[in-house]
This record gives C-alpha cells, structure tokens and sequence, in this order.
C-alpha cells in the first residue's frame, strides 16, 4: 500500500504572515492525520522562514503520529534534529535565496558530510532518507553512504506537466532510477510540486512506496477543506 506524507511547512507560511500564533502548525499536524495522512513532513531550514524550532519540537513529541523532518546537512540544524528525535529524517540541499528547493544533493560533493550525518542518525535509530534527482548514479551513491531511502526530486517532472510540455523523457528517467533503488534494497519515496495529475502518473510506478505533497494540497485545501484533498490523494495512490 502506498503512503501519502503530507508537509505543512505552509500552515506555517500563513501564520507567520500576520506574526501570530493562528493557524497552529502542530493543530494542522494532528488534523491531517485524522485525515488519513500516513505521515507529517516539516522541513526545519536554517532561516527558519516557515516551521521553527518550537514547532518541530513540538509536533515531534505528538504520540502516535510519524514525523519526516526536512534538514540540510547545517550543523546546527543536525544536532537540533538528533535531540528533537523525529522518526525519520529527510536530508535536503538548500539555499538561502531559493523560493523552494532546486533540486536534489550533491552526493559526489558532499560525500563524507553525507556519510558522517547519515552514520549519527542510525546511531539513534531514525530512519534517514537522501533528496536527489532521478539519477541512476545518484542511486548508486545513495547505496554507497547507506541511506535507509531515497526521495525523488519531481519538480522537474511536475513543470514539465504543468507547462503542458512531453515529460515521457523525465518520467523515464524517474521510472527507472527508480527501479534501480529498489532492486538496491532502497525504500522510495517521491516529492516536490505534485498535483493530482503528476501524482497519478507517478502512482504507476509501483515500487514509489510513499508520496510527500505540500504546497498543491495545502493550497488546494484553502479552497476545498483539507479533508477532502487528502481523500482525492489518498484515492490517486490507492
């Protein structure tokens, strides 16, 4: 059975626009799974533009619920991470001046970084996953610093959907790296800019064990309640 994550970095957005406490991004958290969200996604980032440190102390310490928290390989960020203990940890590339995410790590570049926050987090027993473009050598190397799982980087993919262009190419590309991580004993997952359609192409793919979407839901439940997205999502990758 596939899972959805759900990431609620933009219940945060809001709230910190008017600089208040409303909407409550731990709340936010609580509802979702109510919902059927298999899992909660919240990316710490070092400018804490959106979630902050309360926030992921806070909805990390929520019995019963599963916490996938985004970090870069920041040091601060990392012991921050170790002693809030989530259940699994996400380690993605970032940049100040990024709206969002740009794209999947450097694994070449940043090797024994990787390696060595990979290394302290197994010590803690939480399951560690590495965000990377749909690249088989990128795969490869993920199995090289013995990441428990990859994501799959889809902004590529999804604009490319979105802007009405062929994404047969890129689609192929994730197919197979993802096909490769799994004949590697790597568990898959799967995010960035998925919509309802990119979603449901990519839900073909049967070896992506879980979907992590956020923006689109989160904008869409503006408008439609988020109980009713995540119902269509959940019916997507069925």
């Amino acid at each position: 059975m596939k899972r959805l994550g759900v990431n609620i970095d933009h219940v945060a957005t809001l709230r910190n626009a008017r600089g208040e406490s409303h909407p409550d991004p731990t709340n936010a958290a609580k509802i979702v799974k109510k919902f059927g969200a298999d899992s909660i996604t919240i990316h710490l980032r070092e400018d804490r533009r959106h979630i902050n440190d309360l926030d992921a102390k806070k909805i990390c310490s929520i019995k019963g619920l599963l916490v996938n928290l985004e970090i870069s390989t920041n040091d601060e960020i990392v012991k921050k991470a170790l002693k809030i203990k989530p259940n699994y940890v996400c380690i993605v590339p970032e940049n100040r001046k990024e709206i969002t995410t740009e794209g999947g790590l450097d694994l070449i570049k940043n090797k024994k970084k990787i390696e060595n926050i990979i290394l302290r987090f197994k010590k803690k027993r939480i399951r560690t996953s590495l965000f990377i473009n749909p690249s088989k050598k990128d795969i490869v190397y993920a199995k090289k610093l013995n990441a428990d799982c990859i994501e799959i980087h889809t902004g590529k993919f999804s604009n490319l959907i979105k802007s009405k262009k062929n994404y047969l190419n890129e689609f192929s590309k994730i197919r197979k790296s993802v096909k490769l991580a799994d004949k590697l004993g790597i568990e898959v997952h799967a995010g960035h800019g998925l919509d309802y359609k990119s979603t449901k192409l990519l839900s073909k793919i049967s070896e992506i064990q879980e979907f992590n979407i956020g923006h689109f839901l989160i904008g869409e439940s503006v408008i439609y309640g988020i109980k009713k997205v995540i119902m269509n999502f959940k019916k997507i990758i069925k």
